[in-house]
């Protein structure tokens, strides 16, 4: 699963799970032994991280929502990805 960025110790990771069980786009995202998955809107779908590295994820989706998508289209085509800037 391709990493698209890193910051604070969270690791953000997307792929194209066609057919698979979340079947929109979204991203991985893991903290030490928490993990999350949430769609582009900043919801959970599974999984869960602490509330202050949470906090910082959605604040990061909601500023690269326009790159996320633009991933996952590339994701969904086979056509590679490109890494997204950390939070700073």
């Amino acid at each position: 699963m391709p990493t698209l960025s890193i910051f604070f110790g969270i690791i953000v990771k997307m792929y194209n799970e066609k057919g698979g069980k979340h079947n929109m786009p979204h991203i991985h995202a893991e903290y030490q032994d928490d993990n999350v998955v949430m769609d582009l809107d900043g919801n959970i779908i599974e999984g869960d991280l602490p509330k202050s590295k949470l906090n910082l994820l959605t604040a990061w989706i909601q500023i690269h929502r326009e790159d996320l998508e633009a991933n996952w289209k590339l994701l969904s085509d086979g056509d590679g990805y490109f890494k997204i800037d950390p939070l700073r």
